[in-house]
């Protein structure tokens, strides 16, 4: 997979006890990668970063993003070959709650990690992750382009549309020689999967109530998202950071991992869809006064499917499948829940083979 450029490589993922984090470090370990994670905290209890067990399988260092000294010693101590940037907060409704935080975390955080880059001597290649809503959401019907016009009216986008700002400036700035760190930035959202339990976001939220035997509260039945297994844009991401290493012309160039577009469907539909895996399904419709959310938001990827031969694999009922399977063998407690998790990334593999997708071919 992804031309084998991650075997023996030191590999640094920022956020890696974060749900997406997680299952990038858990994937970059089957391929082979020496994995370093970097995170201030864990986003949940349970958390995926446990219920894995991923301490046993990689090198874990806590330390927050905004804390220079100490991001800066990991990388001069572990010389990372790659850097997959995914520390973040977040939680829209949190940034509600706490702006500055927010800003603090995802804007001079990826500042911190884009210098940290820049003064080490290790770093051939970095992906940025952000997210689908750093586009300014004018709510139209079809999907955002990478060339769309960034924005958010919310503190939480507008702080993922200043972490796309300030990469391109630093690439144009800063990493403009051959010898430079190719760097790019991915913008994906709402993803779903097992081992995700934050607060505020759909599934996680109706797994805790149905284990407890409650009813979920639904904000907004009717919102639609571009809904996605967390392997889909991980990926995508692994691929782009395959061809950076790899020294394609990438450099300074932004990607959106999206699911097909006909995925895009309504909270209503996807718990209507979980209820084929999962029993009793209930749930409550309470509208929230605090916290305002998009009705409609999806995203283009034709760019990442004619430059990098990419695109989903999974339908919208197999991703809610693996997701429902996956929690409800965590709440068995009978299943080694990594070894589990490598076999979906094995399962998604051998799909994306059938499928003849470029970064699963040998060469």
């Amino acid at each position: 997979m992804f031309l084998n450029v991650f075997r023996n490589k030191t590999i640094l993922v920022t956020g890696h006890t974060g749900f997406k984090g997680s299952w990038l470090a858990m994937w970059l370990k089957l391929l082979g990668a020496n994995v370093i994670g970097y995170s201030a905290y864990f986003p949940s209890d349970p958390c995926n970063f446990k219920a894995c067990d991923l301490e046993k399988h990689i090198i874990h260092n806590e330390g927050d993003i905004r804390d220079v000294p100490a991001l800066q010693a990991v990388f001069k101590h572990h010389r990372p070959d790659a850097v997959f940037h995914l520390a973040a907060q977040p939680i829209v409704s949190r940034s509600y709650k706490d702006p500055s935080l927010t800003f603090e975390t995802n804007v001079m955080g990826t500042v911190n990690v884009l210098e940290s880059i820049r003064s080490a001597q290790s770093v051939k290649a970095a992906v940025i992750i952000t997210s689908d809503k750093c586009y300014q959401n004018v709510e139209w019907v079809w999907g955002y382009r990478e060339n769309d016009r960034l924005g958010g009216d919310d503190p939480y986008s507008a702080s993922k549309a200043c972490a796309e700002i300030t990469c391109n400036a630093y690439m144009k700035s800063f990493f403009t020689e051959s010898s430079s760190p190719r760097i790019s930035t991915a913008r994906a959202g709402n993803v779903i999967g097992g081992g995700d339990w934050a607060d505020a976001r759909i599934v996680p939220d109706c797994v805790r109530a149905w284990a407890a035997g409650k009813d979920p509260i639904v904000r907004n039945p009717a919102a639609t998202r571009p809904w996605q297994h967390v392997l889909e844009p991980l990926s995508g991401y692994l691929w782009l950071g395959a061809k950076l290493l790899r020294g394609c012309q990438l450099h300074g160039e932004s990607f959106n991992f999206g699911p097909d577009q006909k995925v895009n469907k309504s909270v209503r539909e996807l718990i209507e869809t979980f209820a084929c895996h999962w029993e009793n399904v209930r749930w409550k419709h309470k509208k929230s006064k605090e916290t305002k959310e998009s009705t409609l938001l999806k995203l283009s990827c034709d760019k990442a499917l004619h430059l990098l031969d990419w695109h989903p694999v999974l339908s919208f009922h197999e991703t809610v499948r693996l997701t429902a399977e996956w929690y409800k063998k965590y709440y068995s407690r009978e299943s080694d829940m990594y070894a589990y998790s490598l076999g979906q990334i094995r399962f998604y593999v051998a799909e994306a083979e059938w499928q003849n997708l470029s970064w699963t071919r040998k060469k």
